[in-house]
């Protein structure tokens, strides 16, 4: 499943995923931002699709502190701003060859400062036991994972062998691990946030929520935020899963929310667009988009990219606050399901009518599209001038982020839905069918 949208007076309308559909139809100040080549302070806020129904400090919600006990191809080449007196304190700069979270980064623009050999191999591949959405986090020498087996499972980078392995409530969704000060934290579909050490997979804290947890925990310094489908977005504190602030909505908080240094971006289920701050939850303003969207946002230093469930990809300017262009296909009329990336200059991300769009971020206008052959709900990476991204057809494409043209695929045995990690000079992606398969 994935965003379910509330209409009123018309009940629930759903959006379900087509697994093995081939031919299918077609989230205090700092001077500097998680990728060295933006510097800049900016306002901290953090987007999420969801209508506001108010804040709580307080609810059914739990927080449990856990001592420390163990949980348990084919390849081919082809041709108005926040008020600063507000902000929290600065968070922790990941290291810049990591991949820590959903996107890579806080911003989730899909980017990688790493160097990629130019000729793909497989390195080694890890089977699960059973179908992978969620993506990988890369940190150190390790990859962590996620599955529908109901565990959070560290291979190490080199070599791909399981280092441990914690068991969650109820299986992993799209939920993806990060990491930061030495814990890896990942939402299940039993609605519990876990905090788990990275060291050896002991567990650190829990925290319950009234609903399903598809979003991806975004770490902040000294607090974590994640969303979850009772309808609520949650700031907690990193340390000690204590709950800092509450978001309550009348929508489920499907995607991942943006952040810059101050406030949280994201437009949803609700048909808003939202930026809130993130030292007290406070609503700092919303934008209506007109359409629902089960994609994250992506932030440069002024604007937010998404695309929706109304088969368009939108830009809306942070300063302003509004819409500046939309993009709809002028011949296939599919939904926009994928999470953008942003980088030199372009918006490129997967679209349910079978094609990667590149577009301009300026303008909106097409530069190139790629066409596979089924639906694209995979998220792009970008390293190195190209682009990595899954289809449901089954393969990982490596495509020329000036032109479009293609590099290089691989074919594995199932769709890909979820998306590549890029870091330490490899790609490590899943596939439904429950297979690691790192490249390098």
């Amino acid at each position: 499943m994935e965003c379910l949208k509330r209409r009123k007076g018309r009940g629930w309308g759903l959006e379900s995923r087509v697994w093995g559909q081939r031919a299918g139809g077609s989230s205090a100040k700092a001077n500097f931002s998680w990728l060295p080549a933006v510097v800049a302070s900016l306002p901290a806020v953090v987007v999420i699709g969801v209508v506001m129904g108010g804040m709580s400090a307080s609810g059914s919600a739990k927080t449990s502190l856990v001592s420390e006990s163990p949980g348990v191809g084919d390849q081919r080449s082809g041709a108005g701003s926040p008020d600063s007196r507000s902000q929290t304190p600065a968070p922790a700069l990941a290291p810049l060859d990591d991949w820590p979270q959903f996107r890579g980064n806080r911003r989730l623009t899909g980017v990688s400062p790493t160097t990629v050999p130019s000729t793909l191999k497989v390195l080694w591949s890890y089977e699960v036991g059973d179908a992978v959405e969620s993506s990988a986090a890369i940190a150190g020498d390790q990859v962590f994972i996620g599955g529908a087996t109901g565990e959070l499972i560290a291979l190490g980078l080199a070599d791909g062998k399981r280092r441990w392995a914690y068991k969650t409530t109820k299986p992993i969704g799209e939920s993806s691990p990060a990491v930061a000060n030495g814990l890896v934290f990942v939402g299940d579909l039993g609605g519990i946030l876990h905090a788990v050490r990275a060291s050896d997979g002991t567990a650190a804290w829990t925290f319950k929520t009234d609903g399903e947890i598809k979003s991806s925990p975004v770490p902040l310094g000294d607090r974590v935020l994640i969303g979850s489908y009772d309808g609520s977005l949650y700031c907690l504190s990193a340390k000690d899963g204590t709950l800092l602030w509450t978001l309550k909505t009348e929508n489920y908080v499907h995607g991942t929310p943006a952040a810059d240094d101050a406030a949280a971006y994201l437009a949803g289920c609700d048909e808003v667009f939202r930026a809130v701050r993130l030292s007290d939850g406070r609503p700092l303003y919303t934008q209506p988009i007109g359409a629902y969207t089960g994609a994250s946002v992506a932030l440069d230093q002024r604007r937010a990219y998404f695309g929706t469930f109304n088969n368009e990809v939108m830009a809306l300017d942070l300063q302003s606050r509004k819409v500046i262009w939309r993009y709809t296909h002028p011949e296939r009329q599919f939904p926009f399901y994928s999470s953008a990336a942003v980088a030199d200059g372009k918006v490129v991300l997967g679209g349910r009518d079978k094609m990667v769009h590149a577009l301009d971020a300026k303008t909106g206008k097409a530069v190139w599209t790629f066409t596979t052959r089924a639906r694209v709900d995979s998220s792009p990476a970008v390293a190195g001038g190209r682009v990595y991204i899954g289809s449901n057809d089954g393969r990982l494409y490596v495509l020329d982020l000036a032109t479009g043209k293609m590099v290089w695929e691989y074919e594995t045995t199932s769709p890909i839905t979820a998306s590549p990690a890029v870091a330490r000079g490899k790609v490590v992606v899943s596939t439904a069918d429950g297979r690691v398969i790192c490249f390098g």
